[in-house]
């Protein structure tokens, strides 16, 4: 479970300021979009394979931990993996939310939950309840592969996977680019242009004569 300080480090950024400090950060297919209310998710995944059958998620809702973020490989099948009695019991549980490779459903109910819930689907068919699925094992998920534990973000951008040992690093360079961003934007409010504070025609000549270059804040 994230500490308050890496939960108030979160809060101070977004999964595009994550993804632009490290662009090998694991992002879940887009596809895979948010159906409740509250999009913004910071808890280690709980992972579950299944197919064609729901019941590993039941049984994952009941044993997970609270902050817990069920990470669901349903192999992208256009069922109903979960719905709203899911949802309940996960609020009643204090799950830190659903992912879903697969379908969702109840959004009528969902759509105001507070609980985060991210679905590829949404359908009003679910699957059986005969199969006991796998729990707590490597899943891939949105196209990307998700170990348990391994810290599940996501806000209105996306969804995003973090290895721990490296969440602290990455908030804190998350978090200078959100300052660099926010020294640009002030530039431009003020009436100065991208490349007041960009390094565009440095990086564009560099670039035409073949030599390594990137494109950085000058602020």
């Amino acid at each position: 479970m994230p500490t308050d300080q890496l939960v108030t480090k979160f809060r101070a950024v977004d999964t595009t300021a994550i993804c632009d400090a490290d662009k090998s950060t694991r992002v879940l297919d887009s596809a895979i979009r948010p159906r409740s209310a509250e999009p913004r998710i910071f808890g280690p995944a709980f992972t579950v394979r299944c197919r064609g059958d729901f019941l590993a998620v039941l049984r994952a809702v009941e044993t997970a931990a609270p902050g817990d973020v069920l990470v669901v490989d349903g192999g992208g099948a256009d069922i109903a993996f979960a719905g709203e009695l899911f949802a309940r019991g996960a609020l009643v549980r204090g799950l830190g939310g659903i992912i879903v490779d697969g379908g969702y459903r109840d959004i009528a109910y969902v759509r105001d939950c507070a609980l985060p819930v991210y679905s590829r689907f949404v359908t009003p068919m679910a699957g059986s309840t005969s199969q006991l699925g796998q729990l707590q094992i490597p899943v891939r998920c949105g196209g990307v592969e998700v170990a348990p534990g391994d810290l599940i973000l996501a806000d209105a951008e996306g969804v995003i996977v973090v290895d721990p040992e490296r969440i602290e690093a990455l908030l804190d360079a998350a978090a200078a680019v959100k300052g660099a961003e926010a020294e640009l934007i002030a530039l431009l409010d003020a009436g100065s242009t991208l490349s007041d504070g960009l390094n565009v025609a440095e990086h564009t000549a560099a670039l035409e004569r073949g030599e390594p270059s990137a494109l950085r804040f000058l602020v």
